[in-house]
């Protein structure tokens, strides 16, 4: 098998492409793979660090509004058009799989022209424009959530969650909250903003912890890191209890999520698939700054089944954070319903069924 993925620009386009590749790695280790990305993204520094081989194109996005630079983005897709038809042939890939971001857009593009089998795969309830464009061209559509349907072609879809779901639910924990200075046996509400942290839960947070340090629960607060020093001068005349820890960033996070009673974060794709792969409930803060809103359809998607609560950004005080951590770290039963519709929603073989259909379409 010879598999040439394309994704890039952030990491919700990243890892479900790296969650692919290990499953085919695993099905099959004489498996040839070229990862084709962007010259300046995520994905640069990321793919050729797990060993896998990866070229790359220059390319940049539309802009919303009418702009000069929108001459230099079409100039640019298409050169990568005719940079990605001349790698397809050289390396004869078997099929071509988009994740997402701009620079698939080229390279399934071109696969299509040169009569490659092609799939794209849709993490998010609100289609992006590169899948959009695509969707007219490839022969299969993976998707994960219901709301996408009726934005792509029907005929073309299948449901298979989000690849990295699969690498979630596979991990082992033998995490312990002892190595945070917590106890294993007191629920722990972990409340995150992403890698790089988010202003404005950190500022709700820290003006949270003297009411978090009361409750019989434990939080454990992770800033990001570049946030963490403001957040800690923040919080120097403030005193922090011994059920509220403060981290800038957890390195082994999948390690750690199975051992969380419920978590608070945005609502990203990725976020997501690891949190329906572990049942957890959630508190989802939608970032309101990703295009067309799709975090608030991502969070409903949750919401609707009773798996996870909503605060907007807009309503997002301490206040509001204490009030929802309460009522969800106080109530076991209710953290118990809430788990079990988080884990209905979960796809925990998604990686392998997202490998059945790129097989299904090889010729």
């Amino acid at each position: 098998m010879r598999l040439m993925v394309s994704g890039g620009g952030t990491g919700g386009h990243i890892y479900p492409a790296l969650a692919l590749i290990k499953a085919l790695k695993k099905r099959d280790p004489e498996a040839e793979i070229l990862y084709v990305g962007s010259e300046r993204g995520l994905e640069s520094t990321i793919v050729p660090a797990k060993g896998i081989p990866f070229k790359s194109t220059r390319i940049q996005g539309f802009k919303r509004s009418l702009s000069l630079e929108n001459f230099k983005t079409v100039y640019l897709f298409l050169k990568s058009v005719h940079e990605a038809k001349k790698m397809v042939r050289d390396f004869k890939p078997d099929v071509v799989v988009g994740t997402g971001g701009y620079v698939s857009g080229a390279v399934v593009y071109a696969a299509s022209r040169l009569h490659v089998p092609t799939m794209i795969h849709e993490q998010n309830s609100v289609v992006g424009m590169t899948n959009k464009f695509l969707s007219r061209y490839v022969d299969k559509i993976a998707y994960v959530f219901d709301a996408a349907v009726d934005q792509l072609p029907a005929a073309k879809m299948v449901k298979t969650g989000n690849p990295r779901a699969q690498e979630a639910a596979e991990v082992v924990s033998h995490f312990s909250w002892q190595a945070y200075g917590l106890k294993d046996e007191t629920p722990t509400l972990l409340i995150f903003g992403g890698s790089q942290g988010a202003l404005k839960i950190n500022a709700a947070t820290v003006a949270a912890i003297p009411d978090f340090n009361q409750r019989d629960y434990q939080v454990v607060f992770v800033t990001g890191q570049k946030r963490y020093d403001g957040v800690m001068d923040q919080l120097k005349d403030t005193p922090i209890a011994d059920n509220v820890v403060i981290k800038p960033y957890i390195a082994n996070m999948p390690e750690v999520l199975p051992k969380v009673a419920a978590i608070v974060g945005r609502a990203g794709a990725t976020s997501l698939a690891e949190i329906t792969a572990d049942g957890i409930p959630s508190i989802l803060i939608p970032s309101p700054y990703v295009t067309a809103d799709h975090q608030t359809k991502n969070a409903q998607s949750l919401s609707t089944v009773g798996a996870a609560e909503i605060i907007t950004e807009a309503e997002l005080t301490a206040q509001t954070l204490v009030t929802k951590a309460d009522q969800l770290m106080n109530d076991d039963a209710l953290r118990h319903d809430m788990a079990d519709a988080s884990k209905q929603l979960g796809v925990p073989d998604a990686a392998d069924r997202v490998l059945d259909v790129v097989l299904s379409i090889k010729k």
